[in-house]
């Protein structure tokens, strides 16, 4: 354990510098959030809204936000249509770290590798297929992993470094005048 002169370093060394220019940056304790949603397919674009509206909170948006929506659309439309049981939905996880935001999504199917999602290659006729491509070439890395106590996670993960907030002052106390 840290003794508290480190720590106290250590959080002097996060301060800015200079008072007028305060940024906000992304601790190094990765934050993560999720949601579930239910196996219909409204959920795939109330996912989509999830996805960009925590980007966004992270100070994510422009091209590295779309593409990150763009693969969470796939991976959960993939989710909604092979991956849910009856009677289950799937969750959205997004976790930001320092350089990077991993998107995960959980389903409730069978793990077993041989149902395990891979990049298919598309006839030009085909009208499915194309969205494991699609994250492939979007994303960092991706991989699918066992989920316990069923199921699986399909992940991607992408470089993503938000662009620093102007941190807001706090309002001041509201001044009260005693009344005569």
């Amino acid at each position: 354990m840290a003794s508290g002169h480190n720590r106290r370093a250590r959080a002097r060394d996060r301060q800015p510098r200079d008072r007028e220019d305060r940024r906000e940056v992304r601790p190094a304790v990765p934050e993560t959030l999720h949601k579930y949603f239910a196996a219909q397919r409204p959920s795939v674009g109330l996912a989509r809204q999830f996805v960009l509206t925590t980007l966004s909170s992270w100070g994510i948006t422009g091209d590295p936000a779309e593409d990150i929506r763009l693969c969470a659309s796939e991976l959960v439309s993939n989710a909604l249509v092979h991956g849910t049981r009856r009677g289950h939905g799937f969750l959205v996880r997004l976790t930001a770290e320092v350089d990077c935001v991993r998107l995960e999504v959980h389903d409730s199917r069978d793990p077993a590798p041989a149902r395990h999602p891979r990049v298919r290659h598309a006839a030009d006729t085909d009208t499915t297929g194309r969205g494991l491509r699609i994250v492939d070439s979007l994303a960092d890395g991706w991989g699918v992993e066992d989920r316990d106590p069923y199921g699986k996670i399909v992940w991607s993960r992408f470089k993503a470094v938000p662009e620093p907030q102007p941190v807001r002052p706090a309002p001041a106390p509201a001044r009260v005048t005693p009344r005569r």
